[in-house]
């Protein structure tokens, strides 16, 4: 027995709900390594290598330094997920539909990859917007703390904009 019919609602939210756990889980639980690697990216001569930003990180903020940024992590990241996981199925099933069963069993590697990168256009712009307030939380010193306070500030300074300026280098990586 299946827990659900393929194609059905229940389908795709489960395929969504896999998403959230799998990507929002994952990059939530590397935060301390990405708040490294994101500060080294922007301050080489301050946090010269991994081991190093670690250790200047808890000097200066202590163990609770290394989470800065995991609500945005989480959030953002499980909206990709959600995004990236149950759009694929729905738009596997769409373009399968459209080609008919012979040629998407034929064409089955091509409408793959049709189906994913649609997929990743919508879930890069679920993200863009948690990723933004992540990267300001992570790499401005005193510019926020929290998402809670990133997130008005941003708005204020930069509009809806600030937080979509960066969903084209997404859509390319």
């Amino acid at each position: 027995e299946y827990s659900c019919e393929y194609g059905s609602l229940k389908f795709y939210a489960l395929c969504g709900v896999g998403g959230v756990l799998s990507c929002g889980l994952t990059h939530t639980g590397v935060v301390p390594l990405d708040l490294v690697k994101c500060r080294m990216q922007v301050d080489p001569q301050k946090y010269k290598s991994i081991f190093n930003g670690f250790s200047v990180t808890i000097k200066e903020d202590g163990v609770r330094g290394l989470a800065k940024g995991w609500a945005p992590t989480f959030i953002g990241y499980s909206m990709q997920g959600l995004c990236k996981f149950g759009f694929y199925e729905v738009f596997k099933i769409l373009y399968g539909n459209m080609l008919g069963e012979e040629n998407a069993y034929l064409w089955r590697t091509s409408l793959y990859l049709a189906a994913s990168a649609s997929a990743e256009f919508f879930a890069d712009i679920a993200l863009a917007p948690m990723e933004a307030a992540k990267v300001r939380i992570q790499t401005q010193p005193g510019y926020a703390n929290t998402l809670r306070q990133a997130v008005p500030k941003m708005f204020a300074e930069e509009g809806i904009w600030a937080f979509y300026k960066g969903v084209a280098p997404l859509w390319m990586r």
